[in-house]
This record gives C-alpha cells, sequence and structure tokens, in this order.
C-alpha cells in the first residue's frame, strides 16, 4: 500500500509529520489536538510550528487508507462537562506500513541530512 518516491531536494512536510504520528499513534491512542500540541512542544526549540491543517490532513489520509482507525469516545464528565472526542489507533494493516515507512523514511532522512550537512561543510567549514 505504501509507495514511497524520491521526494525532490529535501523531505516534504506531510511526510516528516505522517512518520512522527505514525509513531505518536503507536505509543498511545490519543486524538488529534492532543497530537498537535505534543508535536508542537516537541519542535519549538527547532523553530518548527505543525500546522493543525497538515495534522489533520495526514490523520485524515491514514484513517482513508485503513492504517488507522477512529473511535468516539467521551471527555470529561457525563451529563455534566463532556466533549466528544475522535481517538486514533493503528490498524494491523497499519502497524505494518509503519515498520515499512519507518525504514523508508530512515533512507530519505540520511539523504536530506547529507545534503544539509554538505551545504554546511561547504560553506562553513568542517560539521561536528
Amino acid at each position: 500500500m505504501s509507495e514511497f518516491k524520491n521526494r525532490g531536494f529535501l523531505l516534504k512536510q506531510r511526510a516528516f509529520l505522517k512518520l512522527y504520528i505514525y509513531k505518536t499513534i503507536d505509543k498511545n491512542k490519543g486524538y488529534a489536538s492532543q497530537y498537535l500540541g505534543d508535536l508542537r512542544k516537541e519542535f519549538k526549540q527547532y523553530g518548527y510550528e505543525p500546522t493543525h491543517t497538515e495534522t489533520y490532513k495526514v490523520l485524515h489520509e491514514l484513517t482513508r487508507d485503513g492504517l488507522v482507525k477512529r473511535e468516539r469516545q467521551i471527555k470529561g464528565e457525563k451529563g455534566v462537562d463532556f466533549q466528544e472526542i475522535i481517538l486514533y489507533s493503528l490498524t494491523d494493516e497499519g502497524k505494518k506500513e509503519y515498520d515499512l515507512y519507518k525504514k523508508q523514511m530512515k533512507v530519505e532522512l540520511e539523504r536530506c541530512r547529507g545534503l544539509l550537512d554538505k551545504a554546511l561543510e561547504d560553506h562553513y567549514g568542517p560539521v561536528r
């Protein structure tokens, strides 16, 4: 199901987010705004803030492809203060695809790192 193509100069935002969303869903069942907040915290020091739109597009794509399942749940105290949320979890097929995607992305991330290391070395000297 997973088709991986050369991404061009550097990795695209959605491919990067997909890797982290897979990881986040695999670690714990949660909901989209929770994932978004966690990702924003994780990447804040790098000046990167994943967008709401891109995060939801990845979740919808994974759901549409049958790799993630959605489950409605009530958050809060029933009858008092509640909010309906959608929890996401990987399907069995999603777990297989995540393993494959990780392998493919490792190759792609190493390629991108090589390009960036080359630029740093060419313009600023040896890379640490």
